[in-house]
């Protein structure tokens, strides 16, 4: 099989494309024959900024069909289409998946569709609940362009938000994040934001996290998912009586996998009835994993950039 590999760290020219051996499933894991790869932008800060022993493989959504399964494993079988994180060599025609991490995906639906809707899914509607909003107050996203802010958008119009703004990097993007339902879409340079908004759903950090909090109503909840960084000052909070809020998947995954259920099957049935599109930017083979990096990086993306290994 070929998989996608690093050998140093860097940019996306390090990455390479070799044969290996197909795994085999150990206890508790999956056997995929990968029918898409979704790419994300903390794979792709990983491989540039380091933290993983070399050379190294590169995890993410995958989604495909079960070939084999490995010992103590109930509940799949094989020939079921699944998709999950892996935390392996995730770039490659075969990946192994741990049990506890898959979920089947619906007739009818494709394995783009479902690395595009579940992880980053997930994401944005733990991010959405996290703020605890009420019907009809208003909700910003930032990064409403990227894999998760495009799905933040449309489940804040679909749960009830009075009013939708998109912020992102470009104007080129306007038009997209308006065809989602936004309401209003500004571009990070504006000086203003429109009228200040309840609830913020933040998926850049970094420096523009804290001009994103004064586009929050006094009382307003900031939510804050971005692996970006950035540094707010408590003096700022204090003034406007605002609240910013840390809120990471993976911990939901590990302590609340009923909820993480009840999220993903909500996901799907909003995605049935039309209310929730997950959009593709890219769709590229395999040994193109470079060029879905460069897109990551540049922040060119409007949706998902997938990866497909047939």
């Amino acid at each position: 099989m070929r998989r996608v590999r690093y050998y140093e760290n860097g940019g996306p020219e390090v990455l390479r494309v070799e044969e290996a051996e197909i795994p085999r499933p150990g206890p508790g894991e999956l056997l995929v024959r990968v029918e898409a790869i979704g790419v994300t932008l903390p794979v792709t800060r990983k491989v540039r900024e380091g933290g993983l022993p070399l050379p190294a493989g590169l995890g993410g959504d995958v989604a495909g069909e079960v070939v084999s399964v490995g010992p103590d494993v109930t509940g799949f079988r094989a020939g079921e289409r699944v998709t999950g994180l892996c935390f392996g060599d995730g770039y490659a025609d075969y990946a192994l998946l741990n049990a506890s991490m898959a979920s089947r995906i619906p007739d009818g639906a494709s394995a783009t569709d479902a690395v595009a809707l579940v992880r980053c899914g997930l994401v944005a509607r733990g991010a959405y609940e996290a703020a605890r909003p009420a019907e009809g107050e208003s909700v910003l996203v930032t990064g409403a362009a990227g894999g998760a802010g495009h799905l933040a958008v449309q489940i804040a119009r679909a749960r009830g938000a009075g009013r939708v703004v998109a912020a992102v990097g470009s104007r080129e993007k306007l038009g997209f994040v308006m065809s989602l339902g936004a309401d209003e879409a500004v571009t990070y340079e504006e000086e203003s934001w429109g009228e200040p908004v309840d609830v913020i759903l933040d998926a850049v950090g970094g420096d523009l996290l804290s001009p994103t909090l004064q586009a929050l109503a006094p009382g307003g909840r900031l939510v804050a998912y971005s692996s970006g960084g950035g540094t707010l000052r408590a003096y700022d909070l204090l003034v406007g009586a605002k609240s910013a809020i840390g809120f990471q998947m993976a911990l939901i995954a590990r302590h609340r996998p009923d909820l993480m259920e009840e999220w993903r099957q909500d996901l799907w049935a909003l995605h049935a009835e039309g209310r929730l599109r997950p959009c593709v930017h890219a769709e590229l083979p395999l040994e193109d994993a470079a060029k879905a990096h460069e897109i990551m990086e540049s922040r060119a993306n409007q949706g998902k950039v997938v990866l497909r290994p047939a």
